[in-house]
């Protein structure tokens, strides 16, 4: 192949130069064999680097749509890992088979400034069209890879790291690739274990989408796997086949292929059958129950439940009667522990409350469930209100029921009427054929938990007011009212009375979900943090995991914005670094890659978070003619804007000290300034 390249082009005479040597010389035969793809099957010139290929919208969104269950499953996985990854110059980017982005999750900044390379949705970014890349060249090499800067093809990319690795579907076949592109230096190994563990997050998730019929089966030769991110998952069908495994269940079993385990029932596997599993899981609150390996003398630890779809059945009536209601002190204590059932395809919740304000709490949602009073929790995003109304309903009179929970803020605003009420056979368009039993029948008996109520749509607010008064529901396309006896708990991050007056929320509704309001203290203001992160540690990495000093010191002194669900992910993320090794400073990269006085752990659409111990800066130092917009902002950004003006006052308002300490880029801190209303040079 002959190329004209221009002049003094070095990476491209590189590019060409190992091609013809045959060799990487940092040893990466990956990019090596990526680099001759490119110039000899894709005929690429690296000195003449092709426009940016980007789709049409109603392509985009055809794929989108053929996708759909995939980036639902990767949506939530993404951000949190955006946050984890605490770096304002990255992007997460989820792509199809054919290299094109249909997902991504970055700050607006880093997104406008990286669209022009095509880094958006839409943009194709496979071998073909964009030279040796993270996402193009996972695909080809069908392996988890780093390109680090100098190893893209294409010059224009040099400045950019991209980790990438794939993602497969419940046949084992590549369905996606996961990507984190970042213009930072990132610690890549750490990147690439991030990815690996929110790629498998995305894959059991999607077991449980496309299997929802059938029966969940967590397992792992050790208990306290269970239910954590290690474990082995199966979906097992009535008659016992295998439907699906998740890669940890390959392994542990000693299996090389989904196709080989798709041959097997759940008693080739193991010495039980499925009925026998999921009686035993029940009996025992569905803790882990002991079965050993079919045909060899391994021991798993396993829990099997009845498939999601069947929840409606009260667990009493699946038990043939056997209690399983927990204990409650009869007055307030210093430590409250209530036996939780964990939900299929969850983690363990964390299940000790030594939190003062937590146990009275507690003690109080008691004695009003008493009475079948509704309760309504309040408190940040992440900060364990699932978990509290677990807690509630197993000291409920309905505990041996289902407990039912609806994210109406996870819905499309188009299924939350059929996913609540349920729907007969052929009532539209999609329909399942057998038609659907909603949320609300499926808690007939037990608990229904709507989480972020405010979120449910005005329309449907009048129809749950109607089954709240009338106790009964009618499902679409039917006539046919059921009787519905449930114990109603709801919860919202957002002020609810401020949304009645807005005329946002109905007042009517309000104060028939506010039988009893508990507002549930943010985790850095609870008692009991440094138990609870012992206690999440555990969960997620085993009784064996230990903290270092100064890695305790670093999680105690985190002000966690995102609650007890980023401690979740941020220990998980370093048990999983740590390998059985003692966690250190190192293994927590997103707290201790940061001064003290720097953001944490951001939500995708904050690029500089509001930060713990800097409420007394001074909030009045812009000019006063600024005074009308500074009023305008919201809580989270007056807060960054306090932060931003104790760090220029602390830099002597040199901006680039103070971008630097962030480690942004000036024009991202510029921008950020002027959002915030804050002049770059000090007040008079």
């Amino acid at each position: 192949m002959t190329l004209t390249l221009r002049q003094g082009d070095r990476h491209a005479d590189r590019v060409l130069d190992v091609v013809r040597r045959g060799f990487h010389e940092e040893g990466n035969d990956l990019v090596t064999r990526s680099w001759s793809r490119c110039l000899n099957q894709y005929q690429l010139d690296p000195g003449r680097p092709r426009e940016p290929v980007i789709i049409a919208s109603s392509a985009l969104q055809s794929r989108r749509n053929q996708h759909a269950d995939v980036i639902e499953c990767a949506r939530y996985e993404m951000t949190t890992l955006y946050q984890q990854l605490a770096d304002a110059e990255s992007a997460v980017v989820l792509t199809d088979t054919d290299g094109v982005i249909v997902h991504m999750v970055s700050s607006p900044e880093f997104a406008a400034e990286a669209e022009p390379m095509g880094l958006r949705a839409g943009g194709m970014w496979g071998e073909a069209e964009a030279g040796t890349n993270g996402m193009g060249t996972c695909l080809a090499a069908a392996h988890p890879i780093s390109v680090r800067r100098e190893e893209h093809f294409f010059s224009q990319f040099t400045q950019l790291t991209c980790s990438a690795v794939p993602v497969f579907d419940p046949s084992g076949e590549i369905i996606a690739v996961l990507d984190v592109t970042s213009r930072s230096s990132l610690m890549q190994q750490h990147v690439l274990v991030l990815l690996g563990m929110t790629a498998r997050m995305i894959e059991n998730r999607l077991i449980d989408k496309r299997f929802s019929n059938a029966h969940p089966l967590h397992f792992h030769s050790r208990p306290e796997f269970v239910y954590t991110l290690h474990e082995g998952k199966l979906a097992v069908g009535d008659d016992g086949r295998i439907l699906a495994a998740n890669r940890s269940a390959l392994f542990q079993l000693g299996l090389q292929s989904m196709a080989e385990i798709r041959t097997q029932r759940i008693d080739d596997l193991f010495q039980t059958s499925l009925e026998d599993i999921v009686q035993r899981s029940l009996s025992s609150s569905f803790h882990p129950v002991v079965a050993y390996r079919a045909n060899a003398a391994l021991r798993f630890f396993a829990v099997a439940r009845r498939p999601a779809s069947d929840a409606a059945t009260p667990a009493r009536a699946r038990a043939g009667g056997a209690a399983t209601a927990s204990t409650v002190p009869e007055t307030g204590a210093e430590s409250f522990r209530a036996p939780l059932r964990p939900a299929a395809a969850r983690a363990p919740s964390v299940r000790t409350f030594k939190d003062a304000r937590l146990v009275a709490h507690l003690d109080t949602a008691r004695r009003v469930v008493a009475r079948r009073t509704p309760v309504l929790l309040c408190g940040e995003t992440g900060s364990g209100k699932e978990v509290f109304a677990r807690a509630i309903h197993e000291s409920s009179p309905h505990a041996e029921g289902a407990f039912v929970a609806v994210n109406c803020a996870s819905l499309p605003e188009t299924l939350i009427e059929s996913e609540l009420f349920g729907y007969k056979a052929g009532a539209f368009t999609g329909a399942q054929r057998s038609g659907r039993r909603g949320k609300i029948l499926q808690a007939d008996g037990g608990t229904l938990f709507l989480d972020e109520i405010a979120d449910m749509p005005l329309e449907l607010q009048a129809r749950l007011l109607r089954v709240l008064d009338e106790r009964q529901v009618t499902p679409l396309g039917t006539e046919e009212t059921h009787p519905v006896d449930f114990q109603l708990v709801s919860a919202s991050h957002q002020n609810l009375p401020s949304l009645v007056r807005e005329g946002r929320f109905r007042e009517d509704l309000y104060y028939r979900l506010a039988g009893i309001e508990l507002d549930l203290p943010p985790l850095r203001d609870r008692s009991d943090k440094r138990e609870l992160i012992h206690d999440v540690l555990k969960d997620e990495g085993g009784s064996d995991c230990r903290l270092g000093e100064e890695a305790e010191r670093l999680l105690m002194a985190c002000s966690w914005p995102g609650n007890l669900r980023q401690l979740r992910h941020v220990l998980r993320s370093a048990a999983a670094l740590a390998d059985g090794k003692t966690i250190t400073r190192e293994h927590l990269p997103s707290l201790a890659a940061r001064p003290a006085s720097s953001p944490l752990a951001a939500p995708a659409h904050i690029a500089l978070p509001a930060l713990s111990g800097l409420a007394d800066a001074p909030a009045d130092a812009a000019p006063s003619d600024a005074a009308p917009a500074i009023k305008q902002l919201n809580p989270i950004q007056a807060n960054e804007r306090q932060v931003l003006l104790q760090m220029l006052e602390q830099h002597r308002w040199n901006v680039s000290n103070v971008a630097k300490a962030l480690d942004v880029s000036r024009n991202t801190l510029y921008r950020k300034l002027h959002k915030l209303h804050i002049e770059i040079s000090p007040p008079d």
